[in-house]
């Protein structure tokens, strides 16, 4: 008698949950159980902290996020009490810092601000929801374009894709005008300067409803027919893949509520925790490919913060117009975010990318004295993306002598920028420079953020066309030498990319996910 075939996916970010999702809309009888070792934090599984009204209960969420600097929490998500000590800062609310300095962390000397987020969700509950295609040489060139365009199609179905959000701002469409005078004519057609791609649904009130991995679920949590073959675990940590003759035959997982660990049977095993668990979890388990760790890469940020003109803004702008933003505005004080525009990545004059977010308040509080204090049009927070080129010697390595605070093999991360990236950054800095300029006035000045301060890491387990000894994963997601083991998220990324890079992943996802269910035959034997 034949049995359905069982998919395990680990981790509930928006790539874990591309894969559950299609492939149980691609196999009719498929069953997936997704486990996360992090609590759920909203009502609808994977929903998105930032649509939390409220701004103590988001405040909760986030904290709850946070693993082991999760506070009064901690002990209620299965955490060690000797891996949280007194006086830890966490990256960035809802995350929490990969080198803490608590017992048990990881070494990052030269990569400060490595960080990640533990929830049903991941960092999609947390996001910027950015989702902008990847262009010129930051694609995957062994994927051909007819396909890849394909791909994207469904990873912007999948994340509710808006291309136009906030474009009927008329701030928004003023900063975009200013932006156009200073950089128009040097950019190549179809990469100026627009709105950034943003990842949710637009209210009827003219507010996001921010999405998160809740959104790529879908039917699966929505009642869908799927749903009753789709299980979601939180507070399920998996300590080990088990694997036999090049197949994974299953996981071992610990129940954090009830400290029972077991094994799971699996026909397919999917690992997309993120770009540093997910290899860490590979190298517990035996399943060490010589890349494994190595050619990490992230998108180095250049930030500073501008005052909006007054009169170049009311040169474009009408006292009506600004009123009625403002007002709009005030209905939805708990998100910052009133308008994003961006400058695109492209090749070979502009290998970098901007980002341009308009609130009506600064970041930070601004002493009143400040002349920019209480500015009438407002500000914006702005940043280039800079691009890491990929290198063998940038990485993250195992100790089998050491554990970290869940008793896994610890992590050493070394990482150092080049005269390459060092040039670009500077390039990019200059850039800064002119696009506040045109803008208004520096209340922050451009500064180069700290390594690892963008969270979008990529590399550990890049995907390559062989096995060669560079690449951990095959143009189908699939760890060379096995059948049925796959990698997923930001890791497998082989190019240098300068923003946020989820589309991008789940694009990958949607092609290793349709290859798994291709695969599946009704009793879960590979065909």
């Amino acid at each position: 008698m034949s049995t359905a075939p069982h998919v395990v996916v680990v981790g509930s970010g928006p790539i874990g949950s591309a894969y559950a999702r299609t492939i149980l809309e691609a196999h009719p009888t498929a069953t997936v159980t997704m486990f996360e070792a992090g609590p759920q934090l909203t009502d609808v599984p994977g929903a998105s902290v930032r649509n939390i009204a409220d701004p103590a209960a988001k405040e909760r969420a986030r904290e709850m996020s946070q693993g082991p600097q999760s506070g009064a929490h901690r002990a209620s998500l299965g955490i060690p009490e000797g891996a949280v000590v007194e006086g830890m800062f966490t990256a960035r609310q809802g995350t929490h810092l990969l080198d803490f300095g608590g017992e048990g962390s990881a070494h990052a000397p030269t990569f400060p601000a490595v960080a990640a987020a533990t929830n049903v969700g991941g960092q999609g509950a947390h996001w910027t929801c950015a989702i902008p295609r990847p262009a010129f040489s930051e694609k995957v060139s062994f994927i051909p374009d007819g396909e890849w365009d394909g791909l994207i199609g469904a990873a912007e179905s999948l994340l509710h894709a808006q291309s136009a959000a906030f474009a009927d701002s008329a701030i928004g469409g003023a900063i975009r005008t200013l932006l156009e005078g200073e950089f128009a004519a040097e950019l190549p057609e179809g990469y100026g300067v627009g709105t950034l791609p943003v990842a949710g649904d637009p209210q009827p009130d003219g507010s996001m409803r921010w999405a998160g991995a809740d959104v790529v679920l879908g039917p699966l949590i929505d009642g869908g027919e799927e749903a009753d073959r789709f299980e979601l675990r939180d507070l399920h940590f998996v300590r080990r893949i088990e694997h036999e003759s090049g197949r994974a035959t299953g996981v071992v997982v610990e129940d954090l509520r009830t400290r029972t660990v077991t094994t799971v049977p699996a026909d397919v095993v999917v690992v997309a925790a993120d770009a540093f668990r997910s290899p860490q979890l590979l190298w517990a388990s035996g399943i060490r490919p010589t890349a494994l760790g190595r050619y990490l890469t992230e998108h180095h940020v250049v930030i500073c913060t501008v005052a909006l003109d007054g009169d170049r803004m009311g040169a474009l702008v009408t006292d009506d117009e600004l009123a009625a933003e403002l007002a709009r505005r005030a209905q939805h004080a708990a998100d910052p975010v009133a308008a994003v525009n961006r400058i695109p990545f492209s090749e070979p004059g502009h290998p970098f990318s901007l980002q341009v977010m308009y609130a009506e308040n600064p970041p930070f509080q601004l002493d009143h004295s400040h002349p920019q204090a209480g500015n009438r049009w407002g500000y914006v927070n702005m940043g280039y993306g800079v691009r890491k080129h990929p290198r063998a010697e940038d990485g993250v390595t195992f100790s089998d002598d050491e554990l970290d605070y869940r008793g896994l093999p610890n992590m050493t991360i070394e990482y150092e920028l080049t005269d390459v990236e060092n040039r670009e950054i500077a390039e990019a800095t200059e850039r800064l420079r002119r696009a506040g300029g045109a803008l208004g006035t520096f209340v922050a000045q451009p500064r180069l953020l700290p390594n690892g301060s963008s969270l979008h890491y990529m590399g550990t387990m890049r995907m390559g066309e062989a096995d060669d000894g560079t690449s951990v994963a095959d143009p189908y997601s699939r760890v060379w030498g096995f059948e049925n083991l796959v990698v997923g998220g930001n890791a497998l990324i082989p190019t240098a990319n300068t923003m946020n890079p989820t589309l991008m992943s789940v694009a990958i996802a949607v092609r290793g996910a349709r290859a798994v269910a291709a695969g599946l035959g009704a009793d879960g034997a590979q065909e």
